[in-house]
């Protein structure tokens, strides 16, 4: 029987009168509800606010989103946003424009069927494989883990832009033949690696602020999740391994964060607040903060998203490309598609912008929100799942680690 119908029914002095109206007024609510939720994205003045947001998305309203739709969502929204935006990566606006429609590039450029992906998701794998290492030898919530598993692993990475592919015996993520494809890496982390020396905040390696840091460190955010203070710390140091000013490592740090929020179960505002607050606690923060702030206000307002952009920056350094995918998630907030194309279509650093704003899209809302022809189409993506399960699993569980994570 309807429990609603049961309590009308057995209230004392509540006639069949007042029983109708009160069925009839919950039906007018829940169909509201219902037709609201279809869609939250189609309004005039940004974003809605989060209060409207947990009443009418499932996926917004979730207590906790420590769940394995998550973190694949994470890595594989990341890898869609790199390959939506590698084909127009050193285009202008205008001659996106010009190619692709007055909306811009709306869909995959395939490749024999396949949207590549570059070497910001490569990176992003090495930085979980590293992680993981580290993790499988010891792992702590409250405690950071060993850099130099992560310098090494990224050592792994150049090795892989310097010569053809030929087997290893560094684990599997080494083996993976595709990862040693040239996708124009980064000047910077190719330099930073090759000397020899691994960066650190204390000791700055050089004086980039690239984005070449902070494109690279969600992995940071899913194992650390319980503790965004360490995600942040962890992050950072990961991107000043090869980045050595403030603008370049701090956003690496803010990026993991709010993966670790959003994995917690905050809503984006939450997430983005929290990240800054630790961010605050940073010498050299004051840029990266003033650029999401920013962010966050143009988010709020009916300025036009390709202005609003424009005025944040083009994202080749660390602190623009964090605020734009901010601004991204923020003014489209329960719809992975719409941001992510919103990240990628402007002049500037299309496919770090569109990874950024990718892997905080899909650890906010699940793989299932995910285009499913971007799932089934984008490089690499059956060794992103993988890598999602292993991020997700206790260390111990891994199966196979010793080999698997070989260090």
């Amino acid at each position: 029987m309807n429990i609603k119908k049961l309590f009308f029914r057995n209230i004392s002095g509540t006639n069949k009168k007042e029983q109708a109206e009160a069925e009839k007024l919950q039906a007018e609510n829940t169909a509201k509800e219902t037709a609201a939720s279809q869609d939250l994205n189609n309004i005039p003045n940004g974003y809605y606010s989060q209060m409207e947001i947990e009443k009418l998305s499932p996926a917004a309203n979730a207590a906790k989103r420590h769940e394995i739709k998550n973190y694949e969502g994470c890595l594989l929204g990341g890898a869609i946003g790199d390959a939506l935006g590698w084909p127009i990566e050193f285009a202008s606006l205008y001659s996106i424009k010009e190619k692709y429609g007055e909306k811009g590039i709306q869909d995959f450029v395939l490749k024999n069927g396949i949207a590549e992906i570059t070497d910001d998701t490569q990176m992003t794998i090495f930085t979980a494989d590293g992680l993981l290492k580290s993790a499988i030898k010891s792992f702590n919530d409250n405690e950071m883990p060993d850099i130099k598993e992560i310098h090494t692993s990224y050592k792994d990475w150049l090795a892989t832009q310097e010569k053809g592919y030929s087997p290893s015996d560094k684990g599997w993520i080494a083996n993976i033949e595709t990862l040693y494809a040239n996708r124009a890496p980064g000047g910077t982390c190719l330099g930073a690696l090759a000397s020899g020396k691994m960066g650190t905040i204390e000791e700055h390696i050089n004086n980039s602020k690239g984005c070449g840091g902070v494109m690279r460190t969600a992995p940071a955010g899913l194992m650390y999740y319980k503790n965004p203070k360490i995600a942040f710390e962890t992050g950072a140091r990961c991107a000043a391994i090869t980045h050595g000013h403030p603008g370049g490592y701090l956003p690496g740090g803010v990026q993991a964060a709010i993966i670790a929020n959003l994995i917690q179960g905050k809503n984006l505002e939450e997430a983005v607040d929290n990240s800054v607050e630790i961010l605050k606690t940073y010498e050299g923060n004051e840029d990266t903060t003033k650029l999401i702030a920013k962010a966050k206000e143009l988010a709020k307002s009916d300025v036009d998203p390709e202005d609003a952009i424009k005025e944040i920056g083009e994202g080749w350094v660390g602190d623009e490309a964090i605020a734009i995918a901010v601004y991204c998630a923020l003014k489209s907030p329960n719809n992975f598609e719409k941001s992510v194309l919103m990240a990628v279509n402007h002049n500037g650093d299309s496919d770090s912008t569109g990874a950024i704003t990718g892997n905080i899209m899909g650890a906010y809302l699940g793989t299932e929100n995910i285009p499913a022809k971007w799932k089934n189409s984008v490089e690499l993506s059956t060794e992103l799942i993988q890598l999602a399960e292993d991020l997700y699993k206790k260390p111990n569980e891994i199966e196979n680690s010793d080999t698997r994570y070989k260090g």
